[in-house]
C-alpha cells in the first residue's frame, strides 16, 4: 500500500478465484494461497519490487513470507519467476516512505496534513500502511516536517552478490528495469 498501488491492482484484479489480490496479513504461517503456483494456471509469476530482505531470502532458499513462499511454489510447479530487484548495483535512487520529522515538526494544535490527509493515514506518525504516497502532506505542511520521497542510496556489496546467485538460480529471471515486466507480460499472453 505505501507505494500507492493499492488502488491500480485492484483496477487490474476483477476477484475472481485464482484473479483476486491477497495480503500477507491475510494468510495463515503457510501462507496456503500460494500453493496456487502449482495448477498449472499462471503463465509467471512477477515479484516487483523485491527488496534486499526478499532477494537474500530467495538466494538462500528461504520460504517464510508470501512472496518468498510464492516464488519457491512457482519454481516448483514450472512457473517462470521474473524478479525486479531494487538494489542490483552502483547507486540507485529510491522512493522512500513519507515520515515527519520530529525534530522540526511544531506539534501544531490544527495539523492540516493530518486533517486533509485522504486516507487518514496521519495521527502522531504515518501510518505506512494507509499511505498511499500522494505526497499532499508534504505540500500541506508549512514546516517541512514531512519527508521522503526520492532518495541516492550506495548498493552495498552483499546485496549485488544476493542478485547475481539470485540469477544464476534454475526458474528465475533478473529483470534490472520495471519498464521491462511490460515484455515479460506481453511474451506471456503469446
Amino acid at each position: 500500500m505505501m507505494y500507492g498501488l493499492g488502488k491500480s491492482l485492484q483496477d487490474i484484479s476483477n476477484g475472481n478465484y485464482l484473479e483476486e489480490c491477497f495480503y500477507e496479513r491475510e494468510q495463515g504461517a503457510s501462507f496456503p494461497k500460494t500453493g496456487r503456483m502449482l495448477l498449472k494456471k499462471y503463465n509467471a509469476l512477477i515479484v516487483t519490487p523485491a527488496t534486499s530482505n526478499t532477494t537474500a531470502k530467495l538466494a538462500y532458499g528461504i520460504a517464510d513470507t508470501l512472496v518468498t513462499n510464492a516464488v519457491a511454489q512457482a519454481v516448483k510447479g514450472n512457473v517462470p519467476v521474473f524478479i525486479v530487484p531494487v538494489d542490483i548495483e552502483g547507486h540507485i535512487e529510491s522512493r522512500m516512505p513519507f515520515f515527519i520529522d520530529r525534530e522540526i515538526c511544531m506539534k501544531c494544535e490544527i495539523c492540516p496534513p493530518v486533517k486533509q490527509c485522504p486516507n487518514n493515514a496521519i495521527t502522531d506518525q504515518i501510518d505506512l500502511l494507509k499511505c498511499d504516497g500522494c505526497s499532499l502532506c508534504v505540500k500541506l505542511c508549512s514546516y517541512g516536517a514531512i519527508r521522503g520521497g526520492l532518495a541516492k542510496l550506495k548498493v552495498r556489496d552483499i546485496d549485488s552478490r544476493n542478485v547475481r546467485i539470485l540469477g544464476e538460480l534454475e526458474g528465475i529471471t533478473i529483470l534490472d528495469n520495471p519498464g521491462k515486466i511490460i515484455d515479460v507480460i506481453s511474451q506471456c499472453k503469446n
